[in-house]
């Protein structure tokens, strides 16, 4: 059976500086504020816009995939300002006419082509009060991921978005919390193959 190595990974509070290689962090302002660059960017060009409040259960602190959407940019905010924590990693979707080939590209079965993440790429964010994340299209995530039994979160993606956009990265992860939350154990290794009968990447577009 292959090792399985151990990253120790300390979740950090999600700020607008330190988030900005996967997305926004958007924050209350007036209601008298004009739109700008406060505001989320979005790219919901490509299909149809659905919001909705998504209820999850039992999402403890810990994740064996990674997902991410290559057509269409996300938002995900609790109700309520609950703290909640969500691993990323940073967009890796590739033009394969233009990308150097002796990177390890994949093509997801619908079509599109990404590099896997690597584990040293994988970042823990904490997400504290009335605040949501904007992912910009193609980050990596995991999560929403929280301590209570359930959460009500708010998303806003494409009403298509799981069928059409998104592509999966299955591994030998395994995260675990301990000390009060604040550090994440980061198992494994992630190894792509494009097909999500074996324990390691599916993709969708």
């Amino acid at each position: 059976m292959e090792q399985i190595a151990v990253v120790k990974l300390k979740a950090v509070e999600a700020t607008p500086e330190n988030f900005k290689e996967f997305g926004q962090v958007i924050e209350a302002s007036p209601d008298t504020k004009e739109f700008g660059p406060h505001d989320a960017q979005l790219d919901l060009s490509q299909g149809t816009p659905r919001l909705c409040i998504m209820n999850l259960q039992d999402q403890p602190l810990k994740f064996s995939r990674i997902t991410h959407h290559s057509k269409v940019t996300q938002c995900l905010g609790s109700i309520g300002g609950d703290v909640w924590y969500l691993g990323v990693a940073k967009r890796s979707v590739v033009d394969p006419n233009v990308e150097d080939k002796s990177q390890n590209v994949e093509q997801s079965p619908v079509g599109h082509f990404f590099v896997p993440p690597g584990v040293d790429g994988v970042q823990v964010f904490k997400i504290t009060g009335p605040k949501f994340l904007k992912l910009e299209r193609g980050t990596w995530h995991a999560g929403p991921l929280f301590k209570s039994r359930t959460m009500n979160f708010f998303n806003l993606e494409l009403n298509n978005t799981n069928v059409s956009s998104s592509a999966q990265y299955f591994s030998t992860i395994s995260t675990f919390c301990w000390i009060l939350g604040l550090f994440l154990s980061f198992y494994g290794h992630l190894i792509a193959t494009g097909c999500d009968v074996n324990p390691s990447i599916s993709a969708a577009s």
